[in-house]
Order: structure tokens, then C-alpha cells, then sequence
């Protein structure tokens, strides 16, 4: 069976009491149950292979992968061509961050293990040097292999989504995001399970995004 990322009593209390429209879509969706990747380098290239594509496609070529090379270590990756790894459905380039980030683990440049032991910033400013690796891939670390607590990642367009419609909002502004984050705080990462979860359907709740192509026109100049 999987592992799962773990919360309990603890941490839903604390979010039904600062949010009670959280608290709410809490009791409406129980527990959640989402699957982690306990082993650093395994997680890391899994979310190498989520940027920018969809939960459905990412299962698809991650599925390949596992088939294809059983084990993700920095052993396998280093082994196997760019072409076998290209073939279970990324981009050339992709390919390369992944190869790359391998190569930093085997040669000591990254102490991956060393990860555990740091902030979250400065996990973020570690993974940020790898190429191809950014805040959003570090905070995906952070949740689904490390199981961090805190982490709400204003880059996932998923959880602007899930704001949006729990709040009612047409926009997520970073002012806005900073007052949920610290109001969600220390339990940042079990609000961004639900968060998701509302984003992806499972409550009957509306997306309130500003249309685009809606912008006010200019008033035209007038005559003199």
C-alpha cells in the first residue's frame, strides 16, 4: 500500500477554528488521503515530471517510467540514455533536468539527504540551483516526500483555483494569499490537501475568475 500524507485531529482543529468555510469543506470531504513518496530522489524526479502537465498525464509517464526502469535512483537515471528516458512521454529537456539532477547527487554536489535537516527556504534555495528545478518543483518536495507542514505554494495554479472558490474571490493577489497562508499557519500543507480538492470537484462550488478578454476599454479622448 502507499504511503499517505499524514495529519490527524490536531491539524484540522486548528483550521476549522481560524476558518470556518474551511472547517466546513473539511467535514464535507473527511480525511484525505494523499499518496507521498517517502525516498528524496524518486520524489524529486516524479516532480520533475508533474511541471506543467496534468495529474492524468504525469500518472501516465511516471507509470511508464516505473515499468521502463523500476527503481528511480541517480544509479538508473545515469544509466539509462536520454532517448529510453524521452520515450515514456517528456521533453528532451525535461530529460535533461532529470539526468542533471542525478549527476549532482552522484558526484556530492547535492546532499540530497542533507534536505531533511534545513528550513524550508533554504531547501527551496538548494533544489533552485539544480537547472530546471524552481520554487513550485522544491514546495512539491517538500509536501509529497518530506510531508512538511507548512507549505502553500502560491505558484500552483490549482490552489488559486481552490481559493477562488471557497472564497468567492475573482482573483488571488499575493496580499490576499499572504493573509490565507498566515491564517492557515502552521498547518499550511493540510489546507493546500483541501484546497486542491475543491479545485479538482469535489465540492459544488463555483469558480469565480474574471473572464479574460473582460478589461474595462479606455474611454476615447475626446474632441477639442
Amino acid at each position: 500500500m502507499d504511503e499517505i500524507f499524514i495529519y490527524g485531529d490536531r491539524e484540522v482543529a486548528h483550521l476549522k477554528k481560524v476558518d470556518p468555510a474551511l472547517g466546513a469543506i473539511i467535514d464535507q470531504i473527511g480525511h484525505i488521503e494523499r499518496a507521498v513518496i517517502p525516498d528524496l530522489f524518486t520524489a524529486l524526479v516524479n516532480s520533475i515530471v508533474a511541471q506543467q502537465i496534468s495529474s492524468k498525464a504525469k500518472d501516465t509517464v511516471w507509470k511508464r517510467m516505473m515499468e521502463r526502469f523500476g527503481k528511480i535512483t541517480p544509479e538508473t537515471v545515469c544509466a539509462a540514455s536520454a532517448e529510453d528516458i524521452q520515450q515514456c512521454g517528456m521533453s528532451m529537456r525535461r530529460v535533461n533536468y532529470i539526468k542533471e539532477a542525478a549527476s549532482s547527487v552522484l558526484s556530492g554536489e547535492l546532499d540530497i539527504e542533507a534536505l531533511h535537516t534545513m528550513p524550508d527556504d533554504e531547501v527551496c534555495r538548494r533544489l533552485s540551483g539544480l537547472p530546471g528545478i524552481g520554487v513550485w518543483t522544491a514546495e512539491m518536495l517538500m509536501t509529497f516526500s518530506m510531508q512538511r507542514p507548512d507549505i502553500l505554494s502560491w505558484g500552483d495554479l490549482a490552489i488559486h483555483r481552490g481559493m477562488r472558490m471557497l472564497y468567492r474571490h475573482r482573483k488571488i493577489d499575493r496580499e490576499l494569499f499572504q493573509k490565507y497562508r498566515q491564517r492557515y499557519s502552521p498547518y499550511a500543507t493540510v489546507a493546500s490537501l483541501y484546497l486542491w480538492a475543491i479545485a479538482a470537484g469535489a465540492c459544488n462550488l463555483k469558480d469565480c475568475a474574471t473572464p479574460t478578454g473582460t478589461q474595462k476599454k479606455k474611454p476615447k479622448n475626446k474632441q477639442q
